[in-house]
């Protein structure tokens, strides 16, 4: 193997350790808001309909953090080093959609969810050019289409008709983006 051809693999093995990173940090993340949500919606007036749609979509999170959980030590992975942080302003921003009711807590899904269909989109052409790793291909995009199927949901339930609905989704999307590109490194 030439030279050219290790500093290559190096590199392909650093890009495929920062997608897995930045998923697994995505993953804990998501579970984290499901479970601040659901802490306020179980305390306050208890919501059977809501409950039951968070509790669907966080069985999903966490079935995509265990998948990233045997990736991550599987492959040698360093997790991102702001998990912590980001398991805190999940369960943070989970809680505070709640308590702006069952529409800004959809909203919270739809924005979320927006943003990680476009993220795993782009890794799922970026894993169509690496044959080697077509099993981390098809698990992103099989949860890719779970999370569109979460997104689609939310709009369903009205996550549009939240107050403020526009200035919350771009928020929220900008935080998200803002931490994959953060996890994606650090």
């Amino acid at each position: 193997m030439s030279t050219a051809d290790l500093a290559g693999n190096s590199v392909i093995q650093r890009r495929l350790h920062e997608m897995i990173r930045v998923d697994h940090a995505g993953e804990a993340g998501a579970v984290r808001i499901y479970e601040g949500q659901l802490a306020v919606f179980r305390a306050a007036k208890p919501r059977a309909k809501i409950v039951r749609d968070l509790e669907h979509m966080a069985e999903d999170e966490a079935v995509h953090l265990d998948a990233f959980n045997k990736v991550v030590a599987e492959r040698g992975v360093r997790p991102a080093l702001l998990n912590p942080l980001w398991g805190a302003a999940g369960f943070a921003m989970g809680a505070a959609t709640a308590l702006l009711g069952e529409k800004a807590a959809h909203a919270c899904t739809a924005a979320v969810e927006e943003v990680i269909d476009e993220h795993y989109q782009a890794q799922v052409r970026e894993l169509d050019s690496e044959p080697a790793e077509s099993e981390l291909r098809d698990m992103v995009e099989k949860f890719r289409e779970e999370e569109v199927a979460h997104k689609e949901k939310a709009l369903a339930e009205g996550a549009e008709e939240a107050p403020g609905y526009p200035v919350l989704s771009s928020a929220i999307k900008a935080a998200c983006r803002l931490a994959i590109r953060v996890s994606e490194k650090v």
